[in-house]
């Protein structure tokens, strides 16, 4: 395990991880704390425990709207549908290359 410095809201806070998942802590962290940045410079909310209370409750529908069981990610994992947005990229690139080339 290994120890970071995590930033959120201009708190500092130490964060155990294993090595091997300290990118995806440190790319969680930015995630939270812009969620949280915004609910705060939205002046409608006061108080960190509330802020981290929205930003869970927006972060919890962001991830069910991905699982919905109707949805097109429906039961996927993360990394599956971090795959499925790769290979979109992939085709779109292919997509706009070849309209480039055809003009």
């Amino acid at each position: 395990m290994i120890q970071i410095k995590a930033n959120i809201m201009g708190q500092v806070y130490s964060l155990a991880c294993r090595k091997d998942e300290e990118a995806i802590l440190r790319a969680a962290v930015g995630y939270l704390d812009g969620k949280m940045c915004t609910i705060r410079d939205g002046g409608k909310i006061r108080g960190t425990d509330r802020i981290a209370v929205m930003a869970a409750l927006g972060m919890a529908a962001e991830l069910l709207s991905v699982k919905a069981p109707d949805g097109p990610f429906s039961g996927k994992a993360m990394s599956e549908v971090q795959e499925r947005i790769a290979a979109m990229h992939v085709v779109l690139d292919a997509a706009l290359a070849q309209q480039k080339n055809s003009f």
